[in-house]
């Protein structure tokens, strides 16, 4: 199960866990520790330990239950994309109820996993996280679609005085594919820290709230 990259010169990704399952917290551990480019590096039993954890361990990607005590899953993403905007987080949840879906995704989670999910799928959603990508179990991803579907469509393109740069078209399209950052930065040779810079100002120019619904936006709309 160990496939840290093609060539095996990435950093190490930096979890952090937060669980209040002890149980379940020691098992995610175990199974993660044994993986090449992967270190566990904090732990916490709820959102409130959690939010003064990350500020120690400075993780990359955080692994969250969504109801917890004190500060639920939710609460905690709103908290740690303003706190700490550099940490990937993925809820890994026993409920698909769509209060803890939409309001995980809306606050800044990059992914959302059902606890039934393989091994060989938690570890593939740590790496894809670290390295920019959203993950979402396929239940996870349909409900997505069909609320989607449902709210009333965003506009196609961006106002007038908005319109994109030739960069940010390019970027664009790359997202609407399923690129990473880090595959956008080598395909268009740039650094993974100006593809950061170009999807916020999309996101400010598309009106939108994160890089899921960009990416689906994208998909379904004409080419900028």
């Amino acid at each position: 199960m160990k496939d840290p990259g093609e060539s095996g010169d990435v950093s190490t990704i930096k979890v952090l866990l937060v669980d209040d399952q002890e149980l379940l917290r020691q098992g995610l551990r175990k199974m993660l520790e044994i993986e090449d480019g992967i270190e566990v590096v904090g732990e916490a039993a709820d959102g409130a330990e959690a939010l003064l954890v990350a500020a120690e361990c400075h993780p990359d990607v955080a692994l969250v239950d969504a109801r917890m005590p004190r500060m639920n899953g939710v609460e905690l993403i709103s908290r740690l994309s303003a706190r700490h905007p550099g940490v990937a987080a993925i809820v890994l949840s026993t409920f698909d109820e769509d209060d803890y879906i939409f309001g995980a995704l809306r606050g800044g989670a990059v992914g959302y996993l059902l606890k039934d999910c393989t091994p060989e799928e938690l570890v593939d959603a740590v790496r894809r996280a670290g390295r920019g990508e959203t993950v979402l179990a396929s239940p996870v991803a349909a409900r997505l679609v069909a609320e989607l579907r449902r709210t009333p469509a965003e506009p196609s393109v961006p106002r007038d005085a908005e319109r994109l740069s030739a960069r940010e078209a390019q970027v664009a399209r790359l997202i609407a594919t399923g690129a990473s950052n880090r595959e956008i930065a080598a395909r268009l040779l740039i650094t993974e820290g100006t593809v950061k810079n170009h999807v916020s100002s999309l996101l400010r120019k598309y009106g939108l709230r994160d890089r899921t619904r960009l990416a689906l936006h994208l998909k379904h709309t004409p080419e900028p």
